[in-house]
């Protein structure tokens, strides 16, 4: 049995999966206080990692109906993400596999989104290509093998599509979390009354959401309050429209510069139906896990775990957090 641990950023999160990979619960925390501010505050996150993450690790072993003298290992997230947050993961983990006897296991929170296409329900062998899409991080994978060393095809030379919804939405006036408010307001909305921009001047399989980002704010500003309230349905259409038509347009041209026909699809930009929809009909062979292990979940970290090497005890205990990407970039 392995416990797994994820504390990236601002959900708690635990989960029991077996030594094969079956997943037998997986709980996460949310910290909704987070809406307040509009965006997670890394201090506050840690902090109610602090409150949360044992009764949500109590939880997990329930619903998985075993006791903590059943685990044999402990997986956990040691980046990247936020610091804070991370190091509560981390100290548990270790505190669990130390009190415990076994060992601990340090995953990649990217590895992870890539490893959650494994628990899509349908049979999914290396090679195939994953696009990671998230509030965080945007890249394209190309897992040869399994285990955490595959390439990279592409990444946002700036901001992240999770951050381009994210921010889209704040601007529009929708809250937070902003990606699934500002898709539920895209659906009453005409996708092509806006004509945004898919940073075509952007080589390769690369993306970059940052100029779209500004495009929505200029066309806000121009049409006024009133009219931009008015119109706040059409704006997130197209403005969805954008982020959905970049992600499909490096997506074809990375399965076709790596002549990789599987994709897969991770992060929380994964939830999003149009996104899915959209690589589904450019005639992409995608494999999507389902909503509830796209976004941050500890499932995920389980299953990565499962292609990672025990840590002797030693390195366990000085193991420490790292809070950027060591593969995204190039």
């Amino acid at each position: 049995m392995i416990l797994a641990i994820e504390t990236s950023c601002d959900d708690s999160c635990a989960a029991v999966l077996t030594s094969s990979g079956d997943v037998l619960s997986s709980v996460v925390g949310s910290q909704v206080i987070h809406d307040l501010y509009g965006g997670v505050v890394p201090e506050i996150a840690a902090r109610h990692h602090l409150e949360l993450l044992l009764p949500v690790v109590e939880r997990a072993l329930a619903e998985a109906s075993i006791g903590l003298a059943d685990l044999e290992s402990v997986a956990v997230t040691q980046g990247p993400g936020l610091v804070g947050a991370l190091l509560v993961g981390l100290a548990t983990a270790k505190g669990l596999a130390a009190g415990l006897g076994i060992p601990l296991r340090a995953v990649d929170h990217l590895h992870g989104h890539v490893a959650a296409s494994y628990l899509a329900g349908v049979p999914l062998e290396p090679p195939f290509l994953c696009l990671v899409a998230s509030g965080g991080h945007t890249l394209i994978a190309n897992v040869q093998e399994p285990g955490p060393n595959w390439s990279v095809v592409g990444t946002t030379i700036d901001d992240a599509a999770g951050e381009a919804f994210d921010k889209g939405a704040r601007i529009l006036g929708l809250g937070y979390p902003g990606g699934p408010l500002l898709e539920e307001q895209a659906k009453a909305g005409d996708p092509d009354a806006f004509d945004f921009p898919r940073a075509k001047g952007v080589a390769g399989a690369d993306f970059s959401f940052a100029g779209l980002k500004t495009s929505l704010l200029y066309a806000v500003r121009d049409l006024g309050e009133a009219d931009a309230t008015a119109r706040r349905a059409d704006l997130a259409a197209s403005y969805q429209a954008a982020i959905v038509d970049q992600l499909v347009e490096r997506v074809t041209r990375a399965v076709d510069s790596t002549g990789v026909s599987v994709v897969a699809f991770g992060g929380g930009v994964a939830a999003n139906s149009s996104a899915r929809l959209g690589l589904t009909a450019a005639g992409i062979k995608l494999v999507v896990p389902p909503r509830k292990y796209c976004t941050d979940n500890a499932a995920m970290i389980g299953r990565a775990s499962l292609e990672v090497q025990d840590l002797p005890h030693d390195a366990a205990f000085s193991l420490d957090a790292y809070s950027t990407a060591t593969r995204a970039g190039r």
